[in-house]
């Protein structure tokens, strides 16, 4: 009888912190079904998403540290970076439809801005350089997302609806609607579209490639002209 107490207490607390999530947390789990195609439902993503309960737990810390409350805040971003491997700094701002694929590794600094439905993916870190006080952990528009291990540091700004690439290291602030890949980062326009719910990684520009496409063609052409060359002789 006193184990069947136990489990109906348990399936009580699960079933009351699935309804608290769906109800405070409704557009973050909205974001980890529309963009991970591997969720098979809520309830899987509320009990399983290390990323899920990484942003429950920020918003958690982040409202105690408002509240000038000491030393919790950081006790609950220890545990939860503990627990999941995500590593979200209380006085972050982070809006709504947040999403984190994966997310061993992923760390966001104290002065992050993040916008709406950004993504990020695995060995994100949004950090700082070691120069700058005050201000100095980057901003994130408004639908980005940032491949696996991209590092974007300092105080600068992504603007929105564009795309950090996987291992780039972003080091200056881009305008909206860009592709940004490499180390140094660097830019290619995307045609202004907004990046795609779907998170296509394999149609990407690459700025380095372009180049090398393109001094291949001259290569190509100074061949044929010495080979024309040669020819006329």
């Amino acid at each position: 009888m006193g184990i069947l107490n136990l489990l109906m207490g348990i399936i009580l607390v699960i079933a009351g912190f699935v309804l608290l999530v769906t109800i405070f947390f409704k557009q973050e789990i909205e974001s980890c079904k529309e963009k991970d195609p591997a969720a098979k439902g809520f309830i899987e993503i509320v009990l399983l998403y290390p990323g899920l309960h990484a942003i429950i737990a920020y918003r958690m810390a982040h409202y105690l540290l408002n509240k000038k409350i000491p030393f919790i805040p950081d006790l609950i971003s220890k545990v939860a970076r503990f627990i999941t491997g995500i590593e979200i700094h209380p006085g972050a701002q982070i809006k709504r439809g947040f999403f984190v694929d994966h997310g061993m590794g992923v760390v966001i600094g104290e002065t992050s801005v993040v916008g709406e439905n950004v993504t990020l993916f695995q060995g994100v870190t949004l950090g700082g350089t070691g120069k700058e006080i005050g201000k100095r952990h980057p901003t994130l528009g408004d639908n980005i997302v940032v491949g696996a291990g991209a590092k974007i540091l300092g105080n600068i700004t992504i603007g929105s609806n564009s795309y950090v690439g996987a291992n780039a290291v972003v080091l200056k602030s881009v305008p909206e609607n860009t592709t940004v890949v490499g180390v140094p980062g660097q830019i290619t326009k995307q045609d202004g579209k907004k990046i795609d719910k779907m998170m296509d990684h394999i149609h990407v520009l690459d700025p380095v490639m372009l180049k090398i496409g393109e001094m291949q063609e001259q290569i190509d052409s100074l061949a044929e002209r010495l080979k024309d060359k040669d020819g006329g002789k």
